[in-house]
């Protein structure tokens, strides 16, 4: 039978939307703030599926609904959905934010390494690197190309509401869990998406997709996880699927494949290494494939085995500091209309 996205036919027949009672449990997790900071973690471009809301930060991962927030020495939650008794789901939060991991113990061994990490560091720069379901971070990331954190939030939630299996509804808004590789490798689905301006990334998406199931789908991407295979093959397989490239293929390995080593090279990565580690590339004015494969490879030298987490504290701070600056200056003559900083990963 023909298969339709919801909103292209009257009847939502696209996948089943079972009706479960939607069940609520509270918690809380001993986490400090120093090893912790939520909001750089949440939306700095590693998931797109976290916003602010009253209660703190809501978003959709292992099939459910959480809601996020901490004080100085607990990490607190709330989930919902069609939560399982025999389910532990401080665990499943604390694996999410990788919190066996201690910030502490490698600020240290990156700072006695590099002596710019020091000048990056601060209290309040404890971002995690999550970890993430692979298909989800996978066409995230196919979306992320050219484009910035809030127009691919969009085009995330868009693949979720049309193709993915409704979770619950929550005070009149439905949830939606991320789709399957089966259900994005539909032909329609390409058609559907360009229509919802997703351009030449809908192509992508459903080709990944087609490959993807052609390989063994989930089980082959898992096949690539860090206790399977090295980060270089992880890396090479990955862009062997359409819309993969270097930057998205480290990404995928970083943040949802346990290879922290990964280091994914993107504008703002290269003017740190240009400005700081490598000088012999400040005339460079694009990443090659080369000069990727050049920075990528000397950071991981200089940080070790969590390389990627390094990396993702030094540009969470050139982020900050942009943002700080372009505040002050706007503070400073009102008449003055300043560039809003790039929303980039």
């Amino acid at each position: 039978m023909t298969k339709f996205a919801r909103g292209y036919m009257k009847i939502a027949s696209y996948h089943n939307e079972m009706m479960y009672e939607t069940k609520v449990k509270r918690g809380s997790i001993p986490c400090l703030r120093t090893e912790l900071n939520l909001p750089l973690t949440l939306h700095g471009g590693q998931s797109f599926r976290w916003t602010d809301c009253d209660d703190g930060y809501k978003g959709i991962f292992d099939g459910c609904i959480w809601t996020l927030s901490q004080n100085e020495t607990h990490l607190l939650y709330t989930v919902q959905g069609q939560l399982k008794n025999s389910v532990n789901y401080d665990n499943i939060l604390s694996e999410y934010l990788r919190l066996s991991i201690s910030l502490k113990e490698h600020y240290q061994k990156w700072m006695e390494a590099d002596t710019h990490f020091q000048k990056c560091l601060d209290e309040n720069n404890a971002v995690r690197i999550l970890k993430q379901d692979v298909v989800e971070t996978l066409f995230s990331f196919i979306c992320s190309s050219n484009n910035n954190i809030s127009r691919i939030s969009n085009m995330v939630e868009k693949l979720c509401s049309l193709f993915g299996q409704k979770i619950c509804s929550i005070e009149n808004k439905e949830y939606y869990d991320f789709p399957t590789i089966e259900a994005l490798k539909e032909k329609s689905v390409e058609s559907i998406l360009k229509r919802e301006k997703f351009g030449y990334r809908a192509a992508y998406i459903v080709n990944a997709a087609e490959r993807l199931s052609a390989l063994g789908g989930r089980s082959w991407l898992l096949n690539l996880q860090k206790e399977n295979v090295s980060y270089q093959t992880a890396r090479e397989q990955l862009m062997t699927l359409p819309g993969i490239g270097p930057k998205v293929s480290d990404c995928i390995c970083l943040m949802s494949l346990g290879h922290l080593d990964a280091i994914p090279v993107d504008t703002h990565i290269f003017q740190i290494a240009q400005a700081n580690y490598l000088p012999h590339l400040r005339k460079q004015k694009t990443v090659t494939p080369k000069i990727h494969t050049e920075v990528s490879n000397y950071l991981r030298e200089l940080w070790g085995p969590l390389a990627g987490w390094a990396q993702a504290i030094v540009f969470s701070a050139k982020i900050n500091t942009k943002s700080k600056l372009i505040g002050k200056r706007k503070r400073g003559n009102e008449n003055i209309v300043q560039a809003k900083v790039p929303k980039e990963k």
